[in-house]
């Protein structure tokens, strides 16, 4: 990247309004909002794995990572993470027992090993968001009512982190603040790739 992620704690993730797929830019906030976008990513529509490529910006000719499902149509999914040259460098993986309550991902470094756990910050929210998706009609504006949407990153009982969607903007925005982790122990590609994941792959 042209910015390096891992000298910064704080990025801006928006999702473009676009009909047929999802499309994300990610800025560094500066005091009046989002400054500059610092990449571009598009996630492959129609696809039968999960396919999530991240560029420099909408020219699409330097590719930088790329998130990609092993399985297809696995609840269970593990999602591999790979750099511009196309070496792995970490993995996303769905916890599937414990998302049926609110959702929670595993980030494992390219040999599989656990990084972090990621998980929805509050449960009654997690639940009451459940609830309103089985509400016929209501199901449909589900991600214009003002239910938090807050994840949180840790490492055991230590906060690395938080994902959180701001409120009262027409399309999703989210900040994802990694000032926690002040001796910067985790790849910041990691979070910025869990954070597109983390919107992508729950169809939101």
């Amino acid at each position: 990247m042209t910015v390096d992620p891992n000298q910064h704690d704080v990025f801006v993730l928006r999702q473009k309004i676009k009909l047929v797929i999802n499309q994300y830019e990610f800025f560094l906030p500066n005091a009046d909002g989002p400054g500059e976008p610092i990449c571009f990513v598009e996630q492959k529509r129609f696809k039968f794995k999960e396919d999530i490529r991240f560029y420099l910006d909408e020219a699409k000719t330097t590719e930088l990572l790329r998130i990609k499902a092993r399985q297809r149509f696995d609840p269970r999914a593990t999602y591999d993470i790979t750099d511009e040259t196309g070496t792995k460098i970490g993995e996303i993986s769905k916890v599937f027992g414990a998302s049926l309550f609110r959702s929670t991902f595993r980030i494992n470094d390219a040999a599989g090993e656990e990084i972090f756990v990621s998980t929805e910050k509050k449960l009654w929210v997690a639940l009451i968001r459940r609830a309103i998706g089985f509400i016929p009609y209501v199901e449909n504006v589900a991600g214009w009512l003002p239910i938090p949407y807050h994840f949180v990153f840790k490492r055991g009982d230590e906060l690395l982190g938080e994902n959180t969607r701001q409120f009262g903007k027409l399309r999703d925005v989210y900040t994802i603040d990694m000032s926690p982790d002040s001796a910067h122990t985790v790849d910041r590609r990691l979070v910025l790739a869990l954070a597109v994941g983390q919107d992508a792959l729950q169809a939101r």
